[in-house]
């Protein structure tokens, strides 16, 4: 079944006119001849210059002057200061404590919250937080829910130290300056003792 209407030729290519070749060479011709200026020069540089309609060829285009009339420095200004990135330490891992031992553990161990039967669906006070700030039941609040963070001590990247910070309180401030794009649910899922009490 061949008909004219099967063909589906987007384009037809056909030779170039003479005269367009010829004036597509002639303003390549003329390219090297073009300068720029910005119209800066001594009397002018308190003067704004009004847009200007040049044409090369069949190139049309208009020239604006968008500098400044202010004189420019090179040097940064002392207004603006950008912020130094905070430096984070790391320590180095014990053998055994790699963050994928640290998932091992959390897929073979029944109890790192330390609940002992107990629901993780309470509702803590924040003076109860405070009272695990020592010893093997250290809790921290992350974004309202409460941790047993004793058993992450040793697994944590920034040591042990970064985490006796927010023993015993509200970590979330400390944790979104450092590593805010860190999934801590599922990090800490196991550790997890219940939900702080907004009201208490």
């Amino acid at each position: 079944m061949d008909t004219e209407d099967d063909d589906f030729t987007f384009a037809k290519v056909a030779a170039p006119d003479t005269e367009d070749v010829l004036e597509g060479n002639d303003l390549a011709l003329n390219v090297g001849s073009i300068t720029l200026k910005d119209g800066l020069d001594q009397q002018s540089k308190d003067t704004c210059l009004p847009p200007k309609e040049k044409t090369i060829g069949s190139l049309s285009f208009t020239v604006i002057d968008s500098s400044s009339s202010k004189k420019q420095s090179n040097e940064p200004s002392d207004n603006f200061k950008a912020p130094r990135p905070i430096t984070r330490t790391k320590v180095p891992f014990e053998k055994g404590y790699s963050q994928m031992d640290w998932l091992k553990l959390t897929r073979t161990h029944p109890d790192l919250a330390g609940l002992k039967g107990e629901s993780n669906k309470r509702r803590i006070s924040m003076d109860e937080v405070k009272k695990h700030r020592l010893g093997d039941s250290m809790w921290t609040v992350l974004k309202g829910r409460v941790y047993n963070i004793t058993p992450y001590m040793n697994f944590h990247p920034g040591g042990v130290d970064m985490l006796i910070k927010v023993a015993g309180r509200d970590g979330t401030s400390l944790f979104n300056k450092y590593h805010a794009w860190v999934n801590y649910d599922i990090l800490l899922e196991k550790c997890l003792v219940g939900f702080l009490d907004q009201e208490a």
